[in-house]
């Protein structure tokens, strides 16, 4: 492994946990008139449609506050309760808590430093609103480990666009076939990569195995970041 390309959400950070506690505190402060259980019903079912349809969810993810506030007005007027004001109000309280909750997995700032130590080349890949990505990159003082930082919102595409993969191997230097890259979207961080001749790793932090029916087949499979760093 002479480079890697690393994801950050969900592989150096925990972006998906306590999603649904802050749904529910966002519903408390903002909808407080509303029967609670039917709305956070309502949101389960509203956030499964919104981001099931793969080009709205490529175009909306740049933009995470406004998803929100689309996911909570679809929700609201499910319960009956339409309410443009009530939905940016739910997704901004939203919006604080999750910014609030994101900390890195405990693995990540060893694996990094590991990688640093050996003198690993490293991109950091990932998709979403630049804003937000940005931030969460400064909270946490992660751009000291990265040689090149790429970000769809800044980039005007993502992953698993292979123009992303391609620029990542130009900044660092490197060729496809001497990089790795690791994440736990098993098509954007392992299947897309290698269909450029890198090497792709899938963090499976649960332990689900591989998806039924995925013609994917990672290079390796790991619970943890450590799992990377064996001689």
């Amino acid at each position: 492994m002479k480079a890697l390309l690393v994801d950050l959400d969900d592989t150096l950070l925990d972006y998906s946990g306590g999603a649904d506690a802050c749904w529910e505190a966002a519903c408390a402060a903002a909808a407080p008139d509303l029967e609670r259980a039917a709305l956070l019903a309502a949101l389960v079912d509203a956030r499964q449609w919104f981001w099931s349809d793969p080009e709205r969810h490529r175009r909306e993810r740049v933009n995470m506050l406004g998803a929100w506030t689309k996911i909570a007005a679809r929700a609201l007027e499910a319960c009956g309760g339409a309410d443009s004001r009530m939905a940016a109000a739910i997704a901004e309280v939203f919006a604080e808590r999750r910014r609030a909750a994101w900390r890195l997995f405990p693995d990540a700032l060893a694996f990094l430093t590991s990688l640093r130590e050996r003198r690993v080349p490293l991109a950091l890949v990932t998709n979403g609103d630049a804003r937000q990505q940005r931030d969460k990159i400064a909270r946490h003082d992660l751009a000291r480990w990265f040689d090149a930082i790429l970000i769809e919102g800044e980039m005007g595409c993502g992953k698993p666009d292979e123009s992303v993969y391609r620029e990542a191997l130009r900044k660092l230097g490197a060729a496809a076939e001497d990089a790795w890259m690791v994440g736990d979207h098993i098509e954007f961080d392992v299947g897309a990569p290698q269909r450029l001749g890198l090497r792709g790793v899938w963090l499976d932090r649960a332990g689900a195995g591989v998806p039924a029916g995925a013609d994917v087949r990672p290079h390796l499979i790991i619970r943890d970041l450590f799992a990377m760093l064996a001689p």
